[in-house]
């Protein structure tokens, strides 16, 4: 089990915004920040850290969502603060029956999902 994990972004100013808003439909929130640093989490626990770097690797990294409906506000949030569609709201039946994931490019070119893997 993963206890956490930190992604390289050029503008931290750029990527708080970005996440804080992309991923508040999926529960998550900034708990804890230093400089060039930030934490974001559910239930008091920082889990995804953004950490100001002078160049990146774009990474993909798929954040769970409870529901198909948490996908889609994941998908229309993180469009609305600057992203990138990369892959609209729908089932992905390549990687399994009930996969249903959004994927979005981050200010970064990190590709950002949420998925649900449960039917509706």
């Amino acid at each position: 089990m993963i206890d956490h994990i930190s992604l390289r972004v050029t503008d931290f100013a750029r990527a708080k915004a970005f996440y804080v808003a992309a991923l508040a439909p999926l529960g998550y929130t900034a708990l804890m920040e230093f400089p060039g640093m930030l934490g974001l989490g559910i239930d008091g626990k920082p889990d995804f850290w953004l950490t100001e770097a002078p160049a990146t690797t774009p990474t993909h990294i798929a954040f769970r969502a409870r529901s198909r409906a948490l996908v889609k506000a994941f998908h229309d949030a993180a469009i609305a603060a600057g992203g990138k569609d990369n892959g609209a709201p729908g089932p992905r039946k390549e990687y399994h029956p009930n996969y249903f994931g959004a994927f979005v490019s981050d200010p970064d070119g990190h590709n950002i999902e949420a998925v649900v893997h449960t039917t509706e």
